[in-house]
């Protein structure tokens, strides 16, 4: 098999220091607020961004040790899932996905919202979010439908091993 490497292009900024903190979906952040900072050599790929209101941004899991292809999710009860069917750091490709409101743009800087992803985070790819592209009809959730997620509260990592 071939190896891949990706070369980051930036760097996310946010007020999230530590993963048992951090909302565990950009929709559960309550507006919290970070900036994506692109490279210098990349600026030049941000022109038109401005346009859009949100972005997805692709990551790396930097702090991600190892993984599991059997984990338990952060909702679900405790019980184990497959890793493919979760959204768990721990992947066998250490890679995240975001979907954040961009707010500003002031030279490289990206000022967003929404953000669910720790500070120092690499930033490897961002992707315009466009509705006639990106948006579903009749969408099926697999086992996250059960879960009831408009009742929890507090959707972090800590707050959900005390449930």
């Amino acid at each position: 098999m071939t190896s891949i490497t990706h070369t980051p292009i930036g760097v996310i900024h946010s007020p999230f220091t530590d993963p048992d903190d951090t909302p565990i979906q950009g929709v559960f952040a309550d507006g919290a607020r970070g900036e994506v900072e692109v490279f210098l050599e990349y600026v030049d790929g941000l022109k038109d961004i401005g346009g859009f209101s949100h972005l997805i941004l692709l990551y790396h899991f930097h702090l991600a040790n190892g993984y599991s292809l059997i984990s338990k999710p952060f909702i679900g009860g405790g019980i184990e899932k497959g890793i493919f069917s979760i959204r768990h750091p721990r992947r066998p490709n250490p890679i995240g996905i975001s979907i954040v409101r961009l707010e500003n743009v002031r030279g490289n800087i990206l000022e967003i919202c929404d953000v669910d992803i720790l500070d120092g985070t690499p930033l490897l790819d961002i992707k315009p979010f466009i509705h006639q592209f990106d948006h579903r009809a009749d969408i099926q959730s697999g086992w996250v439908d059960d879960q009831h997620i408009d009742e929890v509260k507090d959707k972090t990592p800590r707050a959900l091993k005390t449930c």
